[in-house]
């Protein structure tokens, strides 16, 4: 069984093969990522990628640039033309092909290159992909490693926003118990359950399942576990099957990477809960559940 989508995950051979290619950009999407039994910590990668990083990659700042700095969340999609300035200041534009990758740990690998991917997604490039097994992968098998600037050439992005491939805390309210749409939580079972508390409140949004971000990774390599793997989860809790899927996590981040691998699997109608847990446990007039 193979992907649907298969040209939205590339691996490091190809890469490898293509880092001169004239459309190519590649963007490091790293942001330090660590959990304890009472919240998340992160912080800018920016520094590691000054240390070494893929051949020609530039950093793609998720915390400073590419965060809507006036929302009292942390990581909300910026509005489109702000993203755009963003992008092209990144030197993505019309014509090139863009590689997302990131360094987090084994646990959490993906989930800030899916992000990256999934908001150019929202405004409309599709000419993306994430690198399977991303930096992990890349330095395990001894592919080069620079320390050089970002050499391409400037660019200009153009949004064409998407609204439907994100949800807001409206919607998912309206769908709690819908039999046509499945809400999917991209946690750990931990903090599924209400075991782990990390978000303010215990548990998860009434009638959501579970399909955590971190069961979705080969441990050894950080790449995505096969296709058929991965369909077999998402089908277990009857994601495939609803007309409409939102994922959500604590703050839109691992979800962006369970909505990526149902896109992968040719899920056609996919959305992100932008404020996840960080914004309805905060709302007190929202119900919550565990076990």
């Amino acid at each position: 069984m193979t992907f649907t989508y298969p040209q939205y995950l590339v691996d490091t051979a190809w890469l490898e093969a293509h880092l001169n290619d004239p459309d190519l950009r590649i963007l490091d999407c790293t942001v330090l990522f660590a959990t304890d039994p009472h919240g998340f910590q992160v912080a800018n990668g920016r520094e590691a990628w000054t240390h070494g990083h893929i051949p020609g990659s530039g950093f793609a700042d998720l915390m400073q640039g590419l965060s809507d700095r006036n929302s009292p969340l942390p990581f909300m999609m910026l509005p489109a033309t702000q993203f755009a300035d963003a992008m092209s200041r990144y030197v993505v534009g019309e014509g090139t092909h863009v590689v997302l990758y990131d360094a987090c740990s084994d646990r959490w690998a993906h989930m800030w290159a899916a992000r990256v991917w999934w908001m150019l997604r929202v405004c409309g490039f599709e000419q993306a992909a994430v690198l399977n097994g991303g930096w992990h992968k890349w330095t395990l098998e001894g592919r080069p490693v620079s320390t050089d600037p970002c050499p391409y050439p400037p660019a200009r992005f153009l949004a064409r926003l998407r609204p439907e491939l994100l949800a807001d805390k409206y919607e998912v309210l309206a769908t709690i118990g819908d039999s046509q749409t499945c809400l999917l939580n991209a946690l750990t079972v931990e903090d599924h359950t209400g075991s782990a508390v990390r978000c303010g409140r215990a548990g998860h949004i009434p009638s959501s399942v579970n399909v955590p971000t971190v069961a979705l990774i080969d441990p050894v390599s950080h790449a995505y576990l096969p296709a058929a793997q991965l369909r077999a989860q998402f089908e277990a809790v009857g994601a495939l099957s609803r007309e409409r899927v939102i994922t959500y996590c604590g703050g839109g981040i691992a979800a962006s990477s369970d909505a990526f691998v149902l896109t992968l699997l040719g899920v056609p109608n996919v959305a992100v809960y932008d404020g996840s847990l960080l914004e309805w446990a905060a709302d007190l007039t929202l119900p919550m559940e565990t076990a």
